[in-house]
């Protein structure tokens, strides 16, 4: 398959490569139907293919639309990797069964939303609801202006921000906003005060294709952090030395690609809570584990963020009952879009090539354990 036909415009379009490559394949499917309907009125699924047999003691997990709008990307790499026959060869051989998860949020990837239909960000979803959650006080000090009444924002809405964000350093900035907060349910990275629809079904997925398997590895595909085209390799797990260890062994490329850490420093990413990655714990506990989040770059942190706030300041209009100039909401969902899918042949081909050799070094790994 040549890699640009792997991609697709729309969720719908993707949804129906990524069935059809699989069914080709031999794969067993499932889809676990979302409750609401797409942004054309398709169906919305959580589709879920497997190769491999369900016994295997070792599995590698792809996934892709964690943050729905991140999926155009995430499912061009699913594809490509369901008609690459010697990627499918070289982990049948080393006795490692894949589970493809594709459109873990199913409805954001339709409306070009990172979140999910309850406005809750995934990716910060996986708390311990029982239990008091994280507070984000520099988040609530923000919320007002990040979300201003009017789009876009008056000069002075964009003085103050620049003001904040010249007084606590751009870091402070994009972690307030980005490391997740469970007061301003209209907010941005919010969190949830429950599990989401997604949180629950990937758990059910979990239980069903990863309570046998003694070792489990993880890739999770994502965009909208570093330089553009860059698969930045994030290790996707607790602050756990010997298991960080381990990924660098299976994924540093000899220092080449560098495994880096929310823990010291060394990611692109805040320091965040609520990560998906915990669900592998709870629900396949007697598997070690060992994963990354697969993080390509798409335009600057600043733009990234002004992106969100246009689309979470727009899906507070439409609940409010306000009218919304038809061409300032278009123009909003291409932003989006355009923010974390850049639609060029260079990009894709740099995503599909690094992810390609991130699944070669996932399925050694896994081998050698």
């Amino acid at each position: 398959m040549h890699i640009q036909a792997a991609f697709a415009d729309t969720y719908a379009q993707a949804r129906v490569k990524f069935l059809e490559g699989a069914a080709a394949a031999g794969m067993a499917l499932a889809s676990h139907l979302h409750p609401l309907p797409g942004a054309q009125g398709e169906t919305l699924a959580m589709d879920v293919a497997r190769d491999g047999p369900l016994g295997a003691e070792k599995l590698l997990i792809v996934s892709s639309a964690c943050h729905g709008a991140e999926g155009h990307c995430g499912s061009g790499v699913q594809v490509a990797a369901t008609h690459d026959a010697e990627w499918r060869a070289r982990a049948r051989d080393a006795g490692v069964a894949v589970l493809y998860i594709h459109a873990l949020n199913p409805h954001g990837f339709s409306h070009s939303r990172r979140v999910t239909h309850e406005n809750v960000d995934l990716n910060r979803n996986f708390q311990d609801f029982s239990a008091p959650l994280p507070h984000n006080p520099a988040y609530a000090e923000l919320h007002d202006l990040l979300l201003p009444a009017t789009w876009p924002p008056s000069p002075d809405n964009e003085a103050a921000i620049a003001h904040w964000t010249t007084t606590h350093g751009l870091p402070r900035y994009q972690a307030a906003v980005s490391q997740g907060q469970h007061s301003h349910a209209d907010g941005m990275f919010f969190g949830g005060t429950a599990p989401t629809w997604s949180n629950q079904t990937l758990r059910q997925v979990l239980r069903q294709h990863g309570q046998g398997a003694r070792h489990v590895a993880w890739m999770d595909l994502h965009t909208g952090l570093g330089p553009s085209g860059v698969g930045e390799r994030i290790w996707a797990g607790g602050n756990d030395a010997p298991a960080i260890a381990r990924a660098k062994r299976w994924w540093d490329g000899g220092g080449q690609t560098p495994i880096t850490s929310i823990y010291d420093g060394s990611s692109t990413s805040a320091l965040l809570t609520g990560l998906m990655w915990s669900a592998i714990h709870d629900e396949c506990p007697a598997a070690s584990y060992t994963g990354i989040a697969m993080e390509y770059g798409t335009l600057p942190i600043l733009d990234v963020i002004n992106a969100l706030r246009a689309d979470h300041w727009l899906h507070r209009e439409t609940l409010r009952g306000h009218a919304v100039d038809p061409a300032l909401a278009q123009a909003i969902h291409q932003r989006m879009r355009d923010t974390f899918y850049v639609n060029t042949d260079v990009w894709r081909a740099q995503v599909v090539a690094q992810a390609r050799q991130a699944l070669f070094q996932a399925v050694e790994g896994l081998a050698g354990t």
